[in-house]
């Protein structure tokens, strides 16, 4: 691994690492590992900084659907058209092509599972080229990006004795 892939894989690791921490742990110069961050981003390596929310611990009512999506893909675009058209949605967090029984999988963010409903109705089914949906939701997030949650809550089910 050259120190390029290890510098991102700090940075990946863990966005608030500047490039002092970065330089120290890899035994580096700060000034070339601020070089190569800078690098990364202008070519478009580095496409942003995320923090990595437990929305559960918050006020925020929002439910999460995984979407399969079959598609016929375009004449001279293949599926980058139709995807790109799915990005465009803002309630749309993620867009990823597949192997296997489906085509696209969209990840998406909502209020509601009625207004997820309604955004498959009333978007997703819509676009050209979109052939069939199959809505899944997150019941619970135990691991996200390589970071456990915190899952030490209390089940408040009562245990029932059959």
């Amino acid at each position: 691994m050259d120190n390029k892939e290890k510098i991102l894989k700090y940075l990946e690791q863990n966005a608030k690492y500047t490039s002092k921490n970065i330089a120290d742990a890899l035994s580096l110069d700060e000034k070339d590992v601020k070089k190569i961050i800078a690098d990364c981003e202008a070519d478009g390596t580095i496409l942003g900084y995320n923090a990595l929310i437990n929305w559960d611990k918050t006020r925020r009512d929002r439910v999460v659907a995984l979407i399969e999506v079959s598609v016929q893909p375009e004449k001279g675009e293949g599926f980058d058209q139709i995807a790109a058209n799915i990005c465009a949605f803002s309630e749309v967090e993620s867009v990823y092509l597949m192997s296997g029984g489906f085509d696209l999988t969209v990840i998406l963010s909502a209020k509601s599972m009625k207004d997820v409903a309604r955004f498959v109705f009333d978007k997703l089914a819509l676009i050209d080229g979109v052939k069939g949906t199959a809505t899944h939701f997150v019941l619970n997030k135990y691991k996200d990006k390589g970071i456990v949650f915190d899952s030490s809550e209390e089940d408040p089910r009562e245990m029932l004795e059959i």
